[in-house]
């Protein structure tokens, strides 16, 4: 009976221990599909601007320069306004060259008295000739002293015109409607020909001048052969401040042929210009309306992935699984761009918790960085 009491007791203390080696701590939960937040690919119309390095140009520009020599007596004009065409700019002084015109013409008036009277002189020895009343040398001699005179009348008026434009070349005008500049002579300054006294350029409309990519040509050419409407607004203005310019452009022509050099070609545009807020030289970007992505698929920007040097998205399938996929992008719009290649319309984009995931896991369509709900039959913290 001692030895039955002792075995029982035995084999309780072995179960004992058995249960206890048993009673192993529970491993790691498995952890939660990470969170993710998805965009829907949809087919939208992506109409977006093209932007190129702009610089603004004066239609027409022309330096004024004096033809004749002088002081400059008169000045017509303030720096900076606005001139017609044919209004005055500057008056060099014209008293030498009033003097030289009436003495031009004096010598003219000599001339031709001097002319009437051979031409009396070789009529009347012509007739004398004709009876035999005088030698025939008699007769030469006045018919070349005539031919003489006639040459000293044309030389005389010739000098009369040459006298008479330098005379107007002493008033400069304006040569068409423009903004005239800061004046670089003042009242009684000397100035001989070819001193540049100010410039004059164009200011209603202005151009605006880009150099384009050689394979932007067939683009170019097309806008160049369309009639634009009168809002049209296919290119805007981007000045030096960011803000658009609030006159819409248009295509004037491309330049003739292609710089070796670089590969680009001039395109100019011309942009009304009616409050003169414009000034040549002035520097900005051209934004060319691309109407090309009508019917595009768009995704979300930030969804896109760049591994070297190709793009990647992930898409959500079915039971939740990512799957990492090739796409081909065209322009970006805003925040979104246009997915050429590699989505369809309606499948779903991670955009959010991307650094989370890898081909082929499960993920949980949420909010990322949310707290997971908690699994059945896990651990709950004490």
């Amino acid at each position: 009976m001692e030895n039955i009491t002792r075995w029982t007791g035995l084999m309780i203390i072995v179960s004992g221990l058995m249960a206890c080696g048993n009673d192993k701590p529970a491993g790691p939960a498995t952890p939660p599909p990470a969170a993710v937040g998805v965009y829907t690919a949809a087919t939208g119309d992506a109409t977006y601007y093209d932007e190129y390095p702009a610089t603004v140009a004066a239609l027409n520009q022309v330096d004024i320069k004096p033809q004749v020599s002088g002081n400059i007596t008169h000045i017509f004009f303030q720096d900076g306004q606005h001139v017609r065409k044919g209004e005055p700019l500057y008056e060099i002084d014209q008293q030498q060259y009033k003097a030289q015109y009436e003495a031009a013409v004096a010598n003219l008036n000599v001339a031709k008295a001097n002319l009437a009277k051979s031409q009396q002189d070789a009529d009347r020895y012509t007739d004398l000739s004709q009876k035999d009343a005088i030698a025939r040398q008699t007769l030469d001699h006045a018919l070349a002293d005539l031919e003489a005179n006639k040459r000293q009348v044309e030389a005389a008026q010739a000098n009369v015109s040459s006298v008479q434009t330098s005379l107007k070349y002493s008033m400069i005008y304006a040569p068409f409607d423009g903004t005239i500049g800061i004046s670089q002579v003042k009242l009684g300054t000397a100035v001989y020909p070819q001193t540049l006294l100010n410039t004059v350029s164009s200011d209603n409309p202005l151009a605006v001048d880009v150099a384009l990519d050689e394979k932007k040509i067939p683009r170019f050419s097309a806008l160049l052969q369309q009639k634009p409407a009168a809002n049209d607004s296919t290119f805007t203005f981007v000045q030096p401040d960011g803000s658009v310019y609030p006159f819409p452009g248009r295509i004037l022509l491309l330049d003739r042929a292609v710089d070796p050099t670089t590969g680009t070609i001039k395109a100019r545009l011309t942009f009304p210009n009616p409050k003169n807020a414009l000034r040549p030289g002035v520097t900005g970007n051209v934004r060319v309306e691309n109407k090309g992505a009508i019917g595009s698929i768009l995704i979300p920007f930030k969804s896109v992935i760049e591994q070297m040097g190709e793009n990647f998205v992930f898409i959500v399938g079915d039971s939740s699984k990512v799957s990492q996929r090739k796409v081909q992008l065209g322009a970006r719009v805003g925040d979104k761009i246009v997915a050429r290649d590699g989505v369809q319309a309606g499948e779903k984009v991670v955009t959010e918790g991307v650094q989370k995931i890898r081909d082929g896991v499960k993920v949980q369509v949420g909010t990322p960085g949310a707290k997971p709900p908690a699994q059945a039959g896990a651990p709950q913290g004490k």
